[in-house]
């Protein structure tokens, strides 16, 4: 069953530091099975507070998602997301179609 993880970006901080982390998140995807489907698009809030953008990464599992996540290549590249922009970071399960 598919997973997604969603990062919502709500204040840049360093944008020096978050073109490292650009350049070092992309080149943590290796084989990883990554599917991207927003990569901070225009951005409508219905509800609930702002964001400055919103990034949503498809995978074929919870387990897939995850050791993309913890992997060594995104461990680093994450010290510079936290040091260039205050997050927050959601994992969630899909759904399957019927």
């Amino acid at each position: 069953m598919s997973a997604y993880v969603v990062f919502i970006r709500d204040e840049t901080l360093d944008a020096d530091e978050l073109s490292t982390y650009g350049t070092l998140a992309s080149q943590a995807r290796g084989d990883h099975p990554i599917t991207p489907l927003a990569f901070y698009g225009d951005l409508e809030v219905l509800e609930g507070k702002s964001a400055e953008g919103v990034v949503i990464l498809q995978f074929p599992t919870l387990e897939a998602a995850k050791d993309w996540y913890h992997s060594p290549a995104y461990q680093a590249a994450k010290e510079h997301r936290m040091k260039g922009a205050s997050y927050r970071v959601l994992l969630t399960q899909g759904v399957e179609a019927s």
